[in-house]
C-alpha cells in the first residue's frame, strides 16, 4: 500500500526533497495560491506551523496556477511574496499541476485516497488542505473555505497518534 513516503517533491530552488525525510511527522498539504481571497490562510498555515512545528506538524505548500491564474509568478517571486507578505517558514514548494494530465503525481496519490465531495478527485480551487498522519497515509482532505485554525483538533489528534 503505498504512503506519501512514496513520493517526492521540488523545493523552490529545483532541489528533489524525498518525502520519506518527513517519516514519523503529520503532514498539512495545501495547494497555495498569492492572489486568491483565499491567501490570507497563509498566515493561519503559518500559526500552525509555529504551534506545532516542534511537535511533529511539517506544512508543505504547492504553488498551483490552475484556479483562475492567481499565483502566475515565479518560483522565487512566490517565495518572497509569501515570506514578505506572511511571514512564511514553512516550506513551499515548487509550482505545480494538481489537476489535469500534467498533475503531480503526489497529488494524483492525495486526491485518489481523500476523493472530495461526491467521491470526485479533482481539486476545486487554491488552499484544499490534506492531514497525513505520521504512518504516511491520508487522514482527511479539507476544503478551501476550512481556516487553517479550525484544523486543529484533528492535527492535535494525528500528532497523538
Amino acid at each position: 500500500m503505498p504512503t506519501i513516503y512514496d513520493f517526492e517533491a521540488q523545493q523552490m530552488d529545483g532541489k528533489r526533497v524525498p518525502l520519506k525525510n518527513f517519516a514519523g511527522k503529520a503532514l498539512l498539504i495545501v495547494n497555495t495560491a498569492s492572489a486568491c481571497g483565499f491567501t490570507p490562510q497563509f498566515a493561519g498555515l503559518e500559526q500552525l506551523h509555529e504551534t506545532y512545528g516542534s511537535k511533529g506538524l511539517v506544512v508543505l505548500g504547492f504553488p498551483c496556477n490552475q484556479f483562475g491564474a492567481q499565483d502566475p509568478g515565479s518560483n522565487e517571486e512566490i517565495a518572497s511574496f509569501c515570506q514578505l507578505n506572511y511571514g512564511v517558514s514553512f516550506p513551499m514548494m515548487a509550482k505545480i499541476d494538481v489537476n489535469g494530465a500534467k498533475a503531480d503525481p503526489l497529488y494524483q496519490w492525495l486526491t485518489a485516497e481523500a476523493p472530495g465531495l461526491l467521491g470526485l478527485k479533482a481539486i476545486k480551487w487554491n488552499f484544499t488542505k490534506f492531514l497525513i498522519g505520521k504512518d504516511g497515509q491520508v487522514i482527511k482532505r479539507y476544503a478551501p473555505t476550512d481556516t487553517p485554525k479550525s484544523l486543529t483538533r484533528d492535527i492535535e489528534a494525528a500528532l497523538a497518534a
